[in-house]
């Protein structure tokens, strides 16, 4: 008699958290983070010295059978050092627009869970300074916009986020160079919705 009320519970807990998964979800919040960003390139044209920025922003999530689209807008700052082959060296700041639409699954129980996330960012230009290197490595030099692949992972405590992600830039920021951001982002959000 013990076993079956026990299997008649634990039934209807599976039955429940499974039947929760499958209604709709959306959330609406703000974020903030740190960036740790640097530059890579083909071949020896240069090396890149990891560099802190920061990112701001707000984000949405649409869910539902257990998997969800959050796309998010946020003003990011990147930076990264820079050492060329020749001896010069310097530093570059990127500030940027970036939009990633990440599609993600998340394993919990209520307000509390563990969420995997991967998609595409877009990254739009709108200001950025090299400094201490020669005209041929200026900010105009640089392209105003990149893409980039992101994925990462994140908890949801109640209506607070973490997040641990990181970026891999597939565009070539510089024509000459052929350099790509890296970067590792953690951040923490607030969910108002």
């Amino acid at each position: 008699m013990k076993k079956s009320i026990l299997t008649l519970i634990c039934l209807i807990a599976a039955i429940g958290i499974s039947q929760a998964q499958l209604f709709p979800t959306f959330k609406v919040g703000l974020k903030g983070g740190l960036g740790f960003s640097s530059l890579r390139s083909e071949g020896r044209f240069l090396n890149s010295d990891t560099k802190t920025g920061f990112q701001l922003g707000a984000w949405g999530r649409v869910g539902i059978a257990g998997f969800h689209v959050q796309p998010e807008v946020y003003y990011a700052s990147k930076k990264a050092g820079i050492s060329l082959e020749n001896g010069e060296e310097g530093d570059a700041t990127f500030k940027s627009m970036d939009v990633p639409i990440l599609l993600g699954t998340r394993i919990g129980i209520g307000p509390i869970g563990a969420r995997i996330q991967a998609g595409p960012v877009f990254s739009f230009a709108q200001d950025g300074k090299v400094v201490n290197l020669s005209e041929a490595t200026n900010w105009d030099a640089y392209k105003k916009n990149s893409t980039g692949i992101i994925g990462g992972i994140g908890a949801d405590i109640s209506s607070f986020t973490v997040d641990l992600r990181y970026e891999h830039g597939l565009t070539n920021l510089n024509e000459t160079g052929n350099q790509k951001i890296r970067m590792w982002t953690i951040g923490v959000g607030f969910s108002f919705l």
